[in-house]
């Protein structure tokens, strides 16, 4: 079994998210604290407790779901011998869960990872006015498609670029709100099956988000990137990276670039993968079976998981 280790992305947040491994494992409740001592605030209460709305913030949504996928890995790592560089070939993220991935192959301290997605969100939100851009999900679409919608809704006025390619079938794009408005009736025009907004408050992925990816440069800047104990499968490139200052470079790119999920997860199979195992949720474990039905697939939600996965190792 070769496994790729990956980390799930902005929209997986939930109320109690973490909060069963908590209290279940010491080394689970050290990290939530070593989050909340990073970002001098009691983020695990918000994770725990609530209210939604502030969960839901990006500056909040981002370091909270890498805290819940990062404590997954701290307790299969202390209690029951996971080893990263013996048990998984690389590891990959959706867009903020590329720090997390980077997190578990030692790139990154806990401490900085945390504050880099916090400022990361703050960056992302504070980039485009409020109501100025947002997000459309198109379904039965294939990659090709969605392009030329984006392109033909932008030859109007405004942004409107391919953010996601998360799935077959499966497309985001992102920039002004005119512009996906006409994306819209566009791709209802050309018989796609649907498209809707999603709820998100910011056009990520797109050329809006240079101020954040600027802010961003400076922020990474600031941090020791560590030699990585696997390589990490990068959004931007869908390709192998291990270089500290490869990976600070294409986490910049990151900001306004494509997040090439269905190419990175394609790609897979020619790395030498079989097995994916996702930490944390299991919302990449759906696209990863509509990508490639061929790669076995692993999620890792309950402590149950946990111990059949740590039985396994």
């Amino acid at each position: 079994m070769t496994r790729a280790f990956l980390f799930p992305g902005q929209g997986s947040q939930i109320i109690g998210m973490g909060k069963a491994l908590a209290d279940a494992f010491i080394s689970a409740r050290e990290v939530f604290q070593e989050v909340d001592d990073a970002l001098s605030q009691k983020l695990s209460k918000v994770m725990w407790e609530g209210p939604e709305s502030d969960l839901l913030l990006t500056e909040n949504a981002q370091p909270a779901i890498m805290a819940a996928s990062i404590a997954v890995v701290r307790v299969l790592e202390k209690e029951m011998g996971l080893n990263i560089a013996k048990h998984a070939q690389l590891v990959a993220g959706h867009s903020l869960g590329e720090y997390s991935a980077l997190c578990a192959a030692s790139a990154f301290s806990l401490a900085d990872t945390a504050r880099l997605l916090k400022t990361r969100g703050q960056a992302m939100q504070s980039a485009v006015p409020l109501g100025e851009g947002g997000m459309t999900v198109l379904i039965g679409v294939e990659i090709e498609a969605a392009e030329e919608v984006a392109k033909e809704a932008a030859a109007g006025g405004g942004t409107c670029v391919v953010a996601n390619d998360n799935a077959p079938g499966q497309v985001v794009i992102s920039g002004t709100l005119d512009a996906l408005a006409r994306a819209g009736e566009i791709a209802k025009a050309r018989g796609i099956k649907r498209a809707f907004s999603l709820p998100v408050s910011a056009p990520f992925h797109c050329p809006l988000m240079q101020p954040a990816a600027d802010r961003m440069a400076e922020a990474l800047a600031a941090v020791t990137i560590r030699p990585l104990t696997v390589s990490v499968l990068a959004n931007v490139t869908a390709s192998q990276a291990n270089d500290p200052e490869t990976v600070r470079r294409l986490l910049v790119e990151q900001v306004t670039g494509r997040v090439r999920w269905r190419e990175s997860i394609a790609s897979l199979k020619g790395l030498g993968v079989d097995t994916t195992v996702e930490f944390g949720n299991k919302v990449l474990t759906g696209m990863v079976k509509r990508i490639d039905n061929d790669l076995a697939t692993i999620a890792l939600e309950t402590t149950a998981d946990l111990e059949v996965f740590g039985k396994a190792l």
